[in-house]
């Protein structure tokens, strides 16, 4: 290699070192600052940060009658996937 193809190459690797490390911060600051209205809210976050909400000690009557609606809506979206939730 000639000075001109390492002058090149050293100009062409510091470029792209240069817009890798830029690269790291991209999209850090593309979301918005918005007030929680829940914050606090131990129905929706639980009493601490490791313990369920309230709202998951809901328990709802299965309806048979449903499975076939929702099954063929998850057809349709799905094509094909099978039920992933468990029945007790």
């Amino acid at each position: 290699m000639n000075d001109r193809e390492m002058k090149f190459n050293k100009i062409v690797a510091f470029v792209a070192g240069l817009a890798l490390m830029t690269s790291c911060e991209y999209q850090k600051y593309n979301h918005i600052e918005q007030k929680d209205v829940n914050s606090g809210n131990d129905y929706v976050y639980g009493v601490s940060p490791d313990s369920l909400p309230r709202q998951l000690a809901n328990k709802y009557e299965p309806k048979p009658e449903l499975d076939t609606r929702v099954n063929a809506i998850r057809e349709k979206l799905y094509r094909g996937t099978s039920n992933a939730v468990v029945k007790q």
